[in-house]
């Protein structure tokens, strides 16, 4: 059987203007990423359009073509569907800061805001529905790719993980909000395609990161 590994982006700079750049910590995650790949040798590399999807790959090792259906759901524009105010990032960073801890209330109010994006609400480029049937078409795309016994890597985000093991495991998209607050920087997601088509072998390995480099965001 054929195998795909879909790889988290490491750490990126959360919380800073730019976000889709690694962060140190992240630098470091992904250069542990290569030792532990190391011995892989891919037939295919693919990543989403992201600096953060390509840097990962460059410091692991690898070089990887894009396929921009591996690209993240857009964040800044789910959360202003739901808070329009936050549109102007200081008034976003105040209102979190006067919570006394910025980064739990920053999740509070990111899981109200991909929940509305989940029920259908309005103001976004992109639905739901419609990012979950992307991700799923891009990993079936990479499969399609292969020949029997092939290994590929693909350097994406945790959204487009999420939404492809949910589709894989319960045949539908309602697994991703559970699957995807808790994806971690670097873990890999191991898929493999056969005649029964895609399984899910495993989910979210991240041994190698170990304690001292764990992150979520």
């Amino acid at each position: 059987m054929a195998v795909i590994y879909l790889i988290r982006h490491a750490q990126a700079s959360f919380g800073a203007r730019d976000y889709d750049k690694l962060s140190s910590l992240g630098e470091q995650q992904a250069a542990r990423l290569g030792e532990t790949l190391s011995d892989v040798k891919p037939d295919l590399v693919v990543a989403g359009s992201m600096r953060r999807h390509e840097q990962t790959a460059t410091l692991a090792g690898f070089t990887a073509e894009v396929d921009n259906g591996y690209d993240e759901f857009d964040h800044e524009q789910v959360i202003i569907a739901h808070k329009p105010a936050y549109r102007v990032r200081p008034v976003m960073l105040a209102d979190l800061a006067r919570t006394g801890n910025p980064q739990r209330a920053f999740q509070d109010m990111f899981t109200a805001a991909t929940q509305r994006w989940i029920d259908g609400g309005d103001g976004y480029s992109e639905s739901f529905a419609g990012f979950c049937e992307r991700s799923e078409s891009a990993v079936r795309r990479t499969a399609e790719r292969l020949g029997k016994g092939g290994t590929a890597l693909v350097f994406t985000s945790g959204g487009p993980i999420a939404a492809v093991v949910s589709r894989l495991l319960s045949g539908g998209d309602g697994l991703w909000a559970k699957l995807n607050p808790v994806t971690i920087n670097t873990a890999i997601t191991k898929v493999v395609s056969g005649r029964g088509g895609l399984t899910v072998v495993s989910y979210n390995e991240h041994v190698h990161v170990g304690a001292e480099m764990l992150s979520y965001r």
